[in-house]
C-alpha cells in the first residue's frame, strides 16, 4: 500500500506541475514545470514496477485529490504567485522561481538580473492573511454574542453587542492595518531620500560599496565591479537596486495602506457577520442555537482552508478550529451566565 500511495503522490505532483505549467504565460518557467512533471511521471513508473514486482495491482488510472483539484482551481483563478505558501505545503518544487517563498540569494552575473527577482512579485501571503482574518472576526464576534446571551435573553440587546462587536473589531483592525503600512511606507521614503542624497554626492563610494556587497555573495571582485558600475549608468535602477541591497528594503512589498485597511476591515466583516445572521434575518430558527451552530460550520470552514497552507488533513484541521473557537464560544457563554446571575 505504501507503494500505491507513493505512485499515487508522484502522479499527483505531475498533474499539479501540469497545471502550473498550463497557466504559466513565461516559456522558461513553463519549460520548468512541463520538466518537473516528466520526473514525476519517470518517478511514479518507478513505483508501478515496484508494485508489479511485489505482486501488486498496477493502477490503470490516477484521480487527483479533492485537495488537489482545489489548489488547481485556485492556481487558474488566482495564479501560482498569489497561492506560493498552498504550493509549497502540496510539495510542488520550483516555486523559487515566484520570488524566494524559500530562503537565499542567488548572485547575478549581469546587469538585467540585478533586481530581477524582486520584479512581478505579489504578496504570496495575501491569502492566509484574508483567512487569518475572517477567524479572527468569527471567533472575536462569536464569543462577544455567546457572552451576551449568556447573560440575557433579550434578542435585541444581543444583537446590538453583536453589531457594536462587529465594527468595533472591524475598524480597530483597519486602523491598526493602515498606521501599520503608512508607518512603514514613510520609514521606507525616509531611508531612500538618505540614500538618492549619498547617491547624488558620493557616486564612486556608493558604486564601490554595491560591488563589495556582490564580491561577498561570490562574484569575483572585478566583475562585481563591472556591474555596479553598469548598473549606476541609470540613476533610478541604481536607486532601486542600492535600496534593497544595502537598506535591505523592498518598495514591491509595500501596498496601499488604504488597501491593506480596506482588505483587514472586510474580513474581520466578513467573519463577524456569520453569527450576526440568525439576528438579522427571519431563518425562524432560536438565533442563539443557529447562531452557535453557523459559527461551528464557519471555524470547520475556516480550519479546513487554513490546512491548504499547512499540509495537513483538512478534516483535523477543522476539528482543532472548531475546538479552539467552540471553546471560547463556551466560557464566554458561561462568564455571561455567571455576570447575568450576580447582576440580576
Amino acid at each position: 500500500m505504501a507503494a500505491y500511495d507513493s505512485w499515487h503522490e508522484e502522479m499527483q505532483s505531475a498533474w499539479l506541475y501540469r497545471v502550473l505549467a498550463g497557466v504559466e504565460t513565461d516559456g522558461g518557467k513553463r519549460a520548468l514545470f512541463n520538466a518537473l512533471a516528466a520526473a514525476a511521471e519517470d518517478q511514479a513508473c518507478i513505483w508501478e514496477r515496484q508494485m508489479a514486482a511485489d505482486g501488486e495491482d498496477v493502477p490503470t488510472g490516477f484521480a487527483p485529490t479533492q485537495r488537489a483539484r482545489l489548489v488547481a482551481a485556485l492556481l487558474r483563478r488566482l495564479g501560482p504567485r498569489a497561492i506560493r505558501p498552498v504550493l509549497a505545503a502540496m510539495k510542488v518544487r520550483g516555486i523559487s522561481v515566484y520570488g524566494a517563498a524559500m530562503p537565499g540569494h542567488p548572485m547575478p552575473t549581469t546587469v538585467e538580473q540585478v533586481g530581477g527577482r524582486h520584479r512581478g512579485v505579489g504578496s504570496g501571503g495575501n491569502l492566509r492573511a484574508a483567512v487569518f482574518g475572517v477567524n479572527d472576526g468569527l471567533v472575536s464576534n462569536t464569543a462577544l454574542i455567546m457572552g451576551v446571551a449568556g447573560a440575557t435573553a433579550d434578542t435585541a440587546f444581543i444583537l446590538t453587542s453583536g453589531v457594536a462587536g462587529l465594527l468595533a473589531g472591524a475598524l480597530s483592525m483597519a486602523a491598526g492595518e493602515y498606521i501599520s503600512m503608512r508607518s512603514q511606507r514613510e520609514m521606507f521614503e525616509y531611508q531612500i531620500g538618505l540614500e538618492r542624497e549619498e547617491l547624488a554626492e558620493y557616486p564612486a563610494e556608493e558604486t564601490e560599496e554595491l560591488a563589495l556587497i556582490y564580491h561577498a555573495r561570490g562574484v569575483p571582485l572585478e566583475r562585481a565591479r563591472e556591474l555596479a558600475a553598469a548598473l549606476m549608468q541609470d540613476p533610478t535602477h541604481a536607486l532601486d537596486t542600492l535600496a534593497r541591497e544595502e537598506l535591505g528594503l523592498n518598495p514591491d512589498d509595500l501596498g496601499s495602506p488604504w488597501g491593506a485597511a480596506a482588505s483587514s476591515f472586510a474580513a474581520f466583516t466578513a467573519g463577524a457577520v456569520l453569527p450576526l445572521l440568525p439576528f438579522l434575518l427571519p431563518l425562524g430558527m432560536p438565533p442563539v442555537p443557529t447562531a452557535a451552530s453557523l459559527a461551528v460550520l464557519g471555524l470547520f470552514a475556516v480550519g479546513a482552508t487554513l490546512s491548504l497552507f499547512t499540509g495537513r488533513g483538512a478534516l483535523r484541521s477543522g476539528l482543532r478550529m472548531v475546538l479552539i473557537g467552540g471553546g471560547a464560544g463556551v466560557v464566554t457563554y458561561l462568564i455571561g451566565m455567571l455576570l447575568g446571575v450576580s447582576l440580576a
